[in-house]
């Protein structure tokens, strides 16, 4: 014997409403998390020159960096760094930023100058320190001569590094003055690293 329980309409709406509610709890989304807004470029500009006039120049080149990667395309937190890291004599490191910007901008002037200028310095390290070694000899001083000339013809110049003028020296003195250094003082010195080139 069986027992069967009617359930009528009530036993139909209680079913229906533990399905309903066994189902709405399959399909209930996690509540949204807004992300806080991304200050403009302008802001972080503003901020970050505040910050570097201020003397807090790796606060500024944090901000700089920030700015970059909520605006990848936009080429001057990049040229920022570079002049920054330039100004304080990192010159490796601003030419690395200074590529930044010409991926960019292939014709940004600023980045060409600062690459430029700061491989000249680093190559003028370099160098004088090779020179102060005694080890500008073979290919590396055939090569650096051919640089030299590359650089001169570039420039316009006849010499790349003018000699420092001396003062209440009449040409005649300096000839004299010359003949008694010899030939060893016109072989390129820590002043001059580009003397043993000319």
């Amino acid at each position: 014997m069986t027992l069967v329980i009617p359930f009528g309409r009530m036993g139909r709406f209680v079913g229906a409403a533990v399905c309903a509610v066994s189902l709405s709890a399959c399909t209930t989304t996690p509540p949204v998390v807004q992300k806080p807004a991304v200050p403009s470029m302008e802001e972080f500009l503003a901020n970050a020159s505040q910050a570097s006039t201020s003397g807090q120049k790796e606060q500024a080149v944090a901000l700089w960096k920030q700015a970059a990667e909520a605006y990848p395309s936009d080429k001057t937190p990049w040229s920022n760094i570079a002049q920054t890291r330039y100004d304080a004599g990192q010159y490796g490191e601003a030419i690395v930023n200074a590529q930044e910007v010409l991926v960019r901008d292939p014709n940004d002037r600023l980045a060409n100058s600062i690459i430029a200028i700061s491989g000249l310095r680093l190559s003028t390290r370099a160098l004088a320190d090779l020179s102060r070694q005694n080890n500008l000899s073979g290919s590396i001083r055939t090569e650096s001569q051919d640089l030299a000339k590359l650089l001169r013809e570039s420039l316009g110049e006849q010499v790349l590094v003018p000699p420092a003028p001396a003062a209440n020296t009449t040409p005649a003195k300096a000839t004299a003055a010359k003949g008694r250094k010899g030939k060893k003082a016109d072989s390129g010195s820590a002043a001059d690293p580009f003397g043993a080139l000319k």
